[in-house]
């Protein structure tokens, strides 16, 4: 099944302890079904001192469930995602708006 929601997505938290907060997906695997989100779901790991890093604490974001996140549409609300042939061109459509992503 085709992803619905693609690295460079702003999206909406609808679930869990980041519930409201928004941001930009960096990364998806389709394959476990999870997103890493700039800012959302951190962590704090602990990293032992290299050359190209201090060490310490260093705060992480952590994979999110994709079910959890809602695309922001051009009015900053949050849609789904479906799809549509737009000539012989599969596209991604806003649920709310009808406005092709």
């Amino acid at each position: 099944m085709a992803a619905k929601l693609k690295k460079g997505d702003k999206v909406v938290v609808l679930a869990g302890k980041d519930k409201g907060k928004e941001g930009e997906i960096s990364s998806v695997d389709p394959k476990s079904g999870k997103a890493i989100v700039d800012g959302i779901n951190i962590a704090i790991r602990h990293t032992k001192q290299s050359q190209s890093s201090q060490g310490g604490r260093i705060p992480q974001a952590m994979p999110i469930q994709l079910s959890n996140l809602a695309l922001l549409d051009a009015n900053g609300k949050a849609t789904r995602v479906g799809f549509k042939m737009d000539g012989d061109k599969k596209v991604r459509f806003a649920k709310t708006t009808g406005d092709v992503i």
